[in-house]
């Protein structure tokens, strides 16, 4: 009698009693053309419920997850499917065993990955989630404004096959901001038509200007066992725009924050520059060695464009700058 077909041994038994061979893995076939090494092959747009245990409390996080592996030149393509069913078997364990925080979860999805992926050497795990904090312009109108929470991982197995991990945290916030140039023409233009506006003592008399919706970014690559707040990360950026938003604002509450974002205004470049100036005093536990990126994007009202900007540094360059 003939060895028996199993899953051990490549074979299946057919109804005819004879054994085939398994399908073709096509994936594990070199390139037809092209034979190179691919940086990154995955999926993006899976989304997730993970359980986070934080502060004493556990946060459901809907998550949008962005997973991937290198390729090398040897291989047709890569087993895409191993990448969603890790995606579900650690988010899955998070409802009985939640994690510590969005990017610890992406920690251990980049680790299975290079587990599952044995032909890869690097993996790569990007993640947003909405979160909410109650905000509010007063404490009678507090209510959950959205914020987005960021997290990364990047796992690389060397050649004598030891994993390093290395992760990133990060927050989005979405505020106003009030033009500086425009509103020092329109001083001008209207101190022509009205002599009283040049009166010195109604200098700091907030004035009209152009305002934008600003989306600002804020990431730390965290070293070892550093830990950071996103919400933390949050007031931080939004103290840096010319005000904060809210969902609820009555019509004396709308004025408020008018008035505010037209006391404090800013150029994208003084958003970055004020949020990234600020970061030494408001994380005074975080490394020199963490580096930080942070991004800045004014939607504007007059013009057709909308105006960014970006940088990247670390804790030792904003602690210690080179020149002011």
């Amino acid at each position: 009698m003939g060895a028996r077909a199993g899953p051990e041994s490549g074979f299946k038994r057919t109804t005819g009693g004879r054994t085939v061979p398994p399908p073709t893995d096509i994936h594990a076939l070199a390139p037809t053309r092209g034979r190179m090494k691919l940086r990154s092959v995955g999926v993006s747009g899976i989304r997730k419920p993970l359980n986070v245990q934080r502060g004493g409390r556990t946060h459901t996080l809907a998550v949008t997850f962005h997973v991937a592996v290198d390729l090398p030149s040897s291989r047709k393509g890569s087993d895409l499917s191993r990448n969603a069913e890790i995606l579900a078997e650690i988010v899955d364990e998070t409802v009985t065993r939640p994690v510590a925080s969005l990017e610890h979860a992406c920690s251990s999805i980049a680790t299975e990955l290079l587990r599952r992926h044995p032909y890869a050497t690097e993996a790569s795990v990007d993640a947003s989630a909405e979160y909410f904090l109650r905000q509010g312009v007063s404490e009678e109108k507090r209510s959950f404004e959205d914020y987005t929470l960021l997290a990364e991982a990047r796992a690389s197995r060397g050649t004598d096959g030891q994993v390093v991990v290395r992760r990133a945290v990060g927050a989005e916030a979405v505020g106003m901001t009030a033009c500086p140039c425009a509103m020092e023409t329109c001083r001008d233009l209207l101190t022509r038509e009205f002599p009283l506006l040049g009166d010195p003592q109604l200098r700091a008399l907030p004035m009209i200007s152009h305002n934008q919706r600003n989306r600002s970014r804020l990431v730390f690559e965290l070293d070892g066992d550093v830990e950071v707040e996103a919400e933390e990360m949050i007031t931080a950026i939004e103290a840096a725009q010319s005000s904060p938003t809210y969902a609820i604002l009555k019509r004396g509450d709308e004025a408020q924050v008018v008035l505010d974002a037209h006391r404090h205004p800013k150029f994208v470049e003084d958003v970055l520059r004020d949020l990234l100036a600020s970061l030494p005093e408001r994380f005074p536990s975080v490394p020199d060695s963490v580096a930080v990126r942070a991004s800045t994007v004014s939607e504007e009202s007059i013009h057709k464009y909308n105006v960014e900007a970006s940088h990247r540094t670390t804790f030792a360059e904003l602690r210690h700058p080179a020149g002011r």
